[in-house]
């Protein structure tokens, strides 16, 4: 008698074609939802206006208040920046411990509704990772003092700007970081 015939037949399994579109539709799923994460953090840009205090009292005591001139252009401050809606809301007001700068930033924090954040001027590392963690892509106002400005844009966006002069104090930095690429710094006056 003569052994059968050995027949080679590959079985594929019955439920492989539905695994396979099952497969197909999770993965358009994941690249899609990956494309979407990277379009918004490509896309999202956290803005930073960046103030000196504004004209101080020429009083001899250590930390002296705003000068009329000073009140003055912090209520000019509140106008630019003012709106608590729409374009140009001020997301955070962050200032340093120095009377002056909290009094610059008062009439636009209680115009806003907001709690002006006090943080000490010489931690510069420290308000830099704070924004950049807490307001991403928000719009923060940082007061600070001459000194301290030109170091937050450098931390901020690895920009240098010349320093400011003692007798500047209308000189306003609006810093726009994007999550990828290179962060731009436009200076005006107010």
């Amino acid at each position: 008698m003569e052994a059968p015939a050995i027949i080679n037949r590959h079985r594929r399994p019955f439920l492989l074609p539905v695994w396979l579109s099952f497969a197909a539709v999770f993965a358009l799923f994941v690249a899609a939802l990956v494309t979407f994460f990277i379009y918004r953090s490509a896309t999202t840009t956290t803005v930073v206006v960046l103030a000196r205090h504004a004209d101080k009292d020429m009083s001899s005591i250590q930390d002296p208040p705003l000068s009329e001139e000073g009140e003055q252009r912090a209520q000019r401050l509140a106008q630019m920046f003012g709106r608590s809606n729409g374009v140009g809301k001020i997301d955070a007001i962050y200032v340093s411990g120095a009377r002056r700068a909290q009094q610059t930033a008062a009439p636009l924090a209680e115009r806003l509704g907001k709690q002006a954040i006090v943080v000490p001027a010489a931690d510069t590392k420290g308000l830099v990772s704070r924004v950049m963690h807490e307001h991403d892509g928000d719009t923060v106002l940082i007061v600070g003092q001459s000194n301290t400005v030109p170091e937050l844009i450098h931390e901020l966006g690895e920009i240098d700007v010349p320093p400011i002069g003692d007798d500047e104090y209308d000189t306003l930095y609006v810093l726009s970081i994007p999550s990828f690429g290179h962060a731009s710094v436009l200076r005006m006056e107010y």
